[in-house]
């Protein structure tokens, strides 16, 4: 079993993403997308585009390797310390998706020059602004629009505070559903003029920022980390000496160290007090600045990584993914760990993962708290269903926060293909199908989100047709999934 080290850095991840960087449109249409490592042997799933329809056919077999795209929470904070550092970066490997594609369209309108490299999709040049990011526009009010991209929208409201000029931040209606008070809040002790939506502390986000000193914070840490990387990503920014304490837990901490080691990249460290598991306090003095490391590679996706990994525990194959490993940043690698407490055999190496089972050796249920993992996690809730007796899921109360409301969902799909699950507040139990029989040709609603039409793609390693609706959705982070999938399936 592999520990998450204390060690925080960036991990080179070869780069794998073939279309360009384009604009982002609604509503989702499947369009597959070839892949390198499809050749000839790729499984073909079956698409109806009049019903936006995909159909994952069965699969006996998950066999191969797999190079993970660029990881989305690291694309996107790279591109916005490249614009907050003094000098030019050029960011490799960044996640063509539409998350990065607001972040990128936000630079745009903000006046940060960032060049497309014409031989290379995945890879742009990014001007600092050696400082805070000023409205283009001082006289008028800058409208930014960002989708459902909570790792532009966090951000961005955080770093626009420190410089000057007018500006609301908004995305689509589930993200006027998505907390950010506690950001908001957080802001306002350090003096920022910035305000959602009193009635349910969402956005819109409006802000009249005319730069900040230094200053002390103290804010919840229990939905969201992103809130605490949001401020510690901005306040190398002000002109002061900077405290953010938590006041009460920190969730997803492991997000937070990767947080920090890129600021490190970027030449700001960060002064942690206190357990990290606990209610930790950061000190960003004022002499800390972004400087450009000229280059940086964007870590394969290790979220991502999980569908591949779960689908070789399942099936029995074996898979080893590239672009994220021992040394990882991130936290959802420890995905692996439950897969092997569940019965797979995993094999670590610094930049990848490889897992298989031996076929004697059945999946067992498991209990875990994955708190640390909420994104994986929803892996978890699929490979349950392969399972000898329950799976308990804990601490996932952020599920219901995210891009849907990620519990009920679960619990709903998962109760079509068979299983019967008891839901909480903060988490599930999932006792699998009698036999672990999958029901046939089961319609999954994807709500809009992404990972669950990745996710519920694996319960075709039952045997049985999973239709998937709207499959476009896994544009948000991983536009080849499908095509990657049948790559590997047998």
């Amino acid at each position: 079993m592999r520990t998450l080290s204390a060690a925080i850095a960036v991990v080179l991840a070869a780069p794998q993403i073939s279309s360009a960087f384009t604009a982002v449109s609604r509503p989702h249409k499947f369009h597959p997308q070839p892949h390198p490592a499809s050749a000839l042997l790729a499984k073909t799933f079956e698409i109806d585009e009049s019903q936006n329809q995909l159909t994952v056919t069965p699969i006996s077999t998950l066999s191969g390797t797999v190079t993970l795209p660029g990881s989305k929470s690291l694309s996107n904070r790279c591109l916005l310390l490249a614009a907050l550092s003094d000098g030019s970066t050029k960011v490799e490997n960044l996640l063509d998706s539409d998350d990065i594609r607001y972040m990128l369209q936000a630079l745009d309108a903000l006046g940060v020059p960032v060049e497309r490299d014409a031989d290379d999709a995945t890879a742009v040049t990014v001007a600092g602004q050696a400082g805070p990011i000023d409205s283009p526009t001082p006289d008028e009010t800058l409208e930014l629009f960002l989708g459902n991209a909570g790792t532009a929208m966090r951000p961005l409201a955080a770093a626009l505070c420190m410089g000057r000029g007018k500006f609301v931040l908004d995305g689509v209606p589930r993200m006027r559903e998505r907390p950010i008070a506690d950001l908001v809040d957080g802001l306002k002790q350090l003096g920022a003029t910035v305000e959602c939506v009193e009635s349910t502390g969402c956005p819109p986000v409006t802000i009249e920022a005319n730069g900040l000193k230094g200053g002390q914070a103290s804010i919840s840490g229990k939905m969201s980390s992103q809130f605490l990387s949001s401020l510690l990503m901005a306040s190398p920014l002000i002109d002061g000496d900077v405290t953010i304490s938590i006041k009460d837990e920190l969730i997803s901490a492991p997000y937070v160290s990767l947080t920090i080691g890129l600021m490190k990249k970027f030449g700001v460290n960060v002064q942690i007090q206190g357990d990290m598991d606990g209610a930790p306090s950061f000190l960003i003095p004022s002499t800390e600045k972004y400087t450009s490391p000229k280059t940086i590679l964007v870590e394969g996706d290790a979220s991502s990584a999980s569908y591949f990994l779960a689908g070789a525990a399942i099936t029995g194959g074996t898979v080893t993914v590239r672009g994220c490993g021992s040394d990882s940043v991130q936290g959802d690698v420890a995905f692996a760990d439950v897969m092997e407490q569940m019965g797979a055999t995993v094999t670590w190496a610094p930049e990848s993962i490889t897992v298989t089972r031996d076929p004697n050796t059945k999946l067992k249920g498991v209990d875990v708290d994955c708190g640390k993992i909420p994104d994986a996690a929803m892996t978890l809730a699929v490979a349950a269903l392969f399972a000898e007796g329950p799976t308990t899921i804990r601490n996932v109360y952020s599920w219901r926060l995210k891009e849907t409301e990620r519990m009920k969902a679960i619990v709903a799909e998962c109760t079509k293909l068979g299983a019967t699950v008891e839901e909480f507040e903060d988490y599930c139990i999932i006792h699998p199908p009698k036999d672990n029989k999958i029901n046939e040709n089961v319609v999954i609603e994807t709500y809009d989100d992404h990972r669950m039409a990745m996710t519920f793609s694996l319960a075709a390693c039952g045997g049985v047709n999973v239709i998937i609706h709207d499959p476009g959705c896994t544009a948000k982070t991983f536009p080849t999934y499908f095509e990657m999938l049948g790559s590997i399936a047998e």
